[in-house]
This record gives structure tokens, sequence and C-alpha cells, in this order.
């Protein structure tokens, strides 16, 4: 008897990170974590660290962001779908849930390893370029790459990135001839952006708004249907004549598909409330992002538009990652 009820104990002690996922109601038991596919700094990082800093507190146990940059936002998205612990989400972005499962063999399948919680908000790309190049309207852009063509090089966070498929969509549009700088990320491909080492980006707003503020780069155009508030004076990319390219990056919080619903419930219904927050509301909207509150059935049917959407767009365009 004793024995088998050291073995009960055991088997229950193996079993206590399930027992978390197990009983809803006692959520979170300790430490909760929003993984991030990105390097701090960029979109991903700074959407994430905004819903951390207060989703803690109604959680009542500490929200840490760790970054796992890499293979298009993929590594984060990966180690969420095989997290065990219950406690693990991640700040998923289209690159990595609409885009890169069409372009990459992954070790995942984002379909059914994951599920969408709560979409967070979304921003558009940039279209901006490096102080030193002569183009100061797309149309002189587009010029001056026909004149030069294979010598304008255009910087992304990572094949596959919202940036990659954008410019890809404008160098198809404008039928010119520009080269891909991959980066590791955001931030290191700005440094070089606004180095001169690369002429041009279509960046996300949080990456590059700061820089655009300040003078470092020039903004040329937004790749949303309409005018951002940040940038009024900005121009569309289809008022500048380029309506097929429309690219916005968007953000929202998954989690394993194995979570119960009552914590998909409580983790959907705790981010809404942080972004109805006017702190938070203010933080994301002076880097651009439009923040819609949906409901999770809402961020699904979106999840898997977006999803058909860019399989189109990169077969169309024949888009492909070496």
């Amino acid at each position: 008897m004793i024995r088998r009820s050291a073995m009960a104990a055991m088997a229950f002690a193996m079993l206590a990170p399930l027992g978390a996922l197990a009983q809803p109601g006692d959520w979170p038991t300790r430490n909760v974590r929003i993984l991030v596919g990105s390097a701090p700094g960029g979109g991903t990082d700074a959407m994430a660290r905004a819903v951390a800093d207060r989703l803690g507190p109604l959680l009542k146990q500490p929200v840490i962001v760790e970054n796992r940059p890499g293979v298009s936002n993929t590594l984060a998205a990966d180690a969420t779908a095989k997290a065990t612990d219950g406690h693990t989400m991640v700040m998923g972005v289209v690159t990595a849930h609409a885009i890169a499962p069409h372009l990459l063999k992954l070790n995942y399948d984002g379909n059914r390893d994951l599920v969408p919680v709560d979409f967070v908000g979304a921003v558009p790309n940039v279209l901006v370029v490096t102080g030193g190049l002569p183009a100061d309207s797309v149309q002189a852009l587009v010029a001056l790459a026909k004149k030069e063509p294979g010598k304008i090089n255009y910087a992304s966070s990572g094949a596959g990135s919202t940036q990659h498929i954008a410019a890809e969509m404008f160098r198809d549009a404008a039928g010119i001839d520009i080269v891909h700088v991959p980066y590791k990320g955001s931030s290191a491909a700005l440094v070089d952006l606004v180095g001169g080492q690369v002429q041009m980006s279509f960046d996300t707003m949080p990456s590059v708004i700061g820089q655009i503020k300040n003078g470092k780069i020039r903004a040329l155009a937004v790749t949303s249907p309409k005018r951002n508030p940040q940038l009024p004076n900005v121009p569309t990319m289809a008022e500048a004549g380029l309506p097929a390219v429309e690219v916005s990056a968007w953000y929202g919080i998954y989690m394993p598909a194995s979570t119960p619903k009552a914590v998909q419930d409580r983790v959907h219904d705790e981010v809404n409330k942080v972004l109805a927050m006017p702190e938070t509301r203010t933080r994301l909207e002076a880097v651009g992002a439009e923040i819609t509150p949906t409901s999770q059935a809402q961020f699904i049917a979106f999840q898997n538009a977006e999803y058909k959407r860019y399989g189109d767009i990169i077969r169309k365009n024949q888009i492909r990652i070496d």
C-alpha cells in the first residue's frame, strides 16, 4: 500500500504541468511567458511589451516577454506550439501565421498546433528611404530604380517578412529591379538603412516612426488603404499610383491548441481589458497601431482569410525564399 501511494504521488507530480491546464480556474499559477519572434526593438516586440506591462497585474502573475528571433518569426511560434507548461503564448504576427507557411517547411502546423486567442492590432508598412537617396516620392524612386537597375538594395527583417513581401509586390507592380538584403530583425536593418548601407525598406510603423520623425530617414508612402494619423502628409501606395501594394503587419495572441477553452477565454478578456486602457491605446497609437477589439471567433476568421490571401499573393508574384 505504501508503494502504491508513493507511485501515485510520483505520477501526480509528473502530471503537475498538465494539472495547471486541467484546472482553468486556478490559472495562472506561475510566470506567464509571451514569446516574440523578433529581436528587441522591432514592431512585434513593441506590441508584446505594451500588452505584457499591463497584463501582469490583471493575471496576478508576472508576464515576461522573451525574444526568440529568426526564421521569419516562426521560432517563437514553434516553441509555443510545443510548449506543455500551460503558461506560454506568443505574440503572433502575420509573417509567422499567414506568410511563412507558404514559403517554409516548418516543424509545426500553425493551423493545427496553435489557436488564435485575441487580435491585438495592426500597423501599416512604410516605404522609407535613406537620407542620401535622391528620391522624395514613390514616382522618383521608381524612376531612379529604372535608371539604375539592380543598384538599389532593400532591407527586410528577414526573408518572408511583410517587408520582403511588400517590396516584392512593389518590384512587380513598378516593373523595377531591386535587390533584397534580409536581416535578423528590424533593428539591425534600420541601423544600416540610417547609415546608407541599404537604400530602402518597407518596414513596419513601430520600427521606423522615431527615425522618420527625427529626420534620419524619409517616408514616401504607407501600404494601408488610408493614410495613417501619425504620418498625415505621407500618401498611400494607392495614391502614389500602385494600389496593388497593400500590406499591413497585424499582431495577435496565440496559444497552444491544447489550451483549455476557459483559459483562452480568460486571456482574451484580460488582453482586451489591456487594449481598452487609455495608457495602452496611447502607447500603441503613438507608433501607428490601429486597435480593433474582436471576439476570438472573429480573429480566427480573420487569420484564415489572411492565410489564404497571402498564399494567393505569394503564388501570383512567384515569391520564394532561396
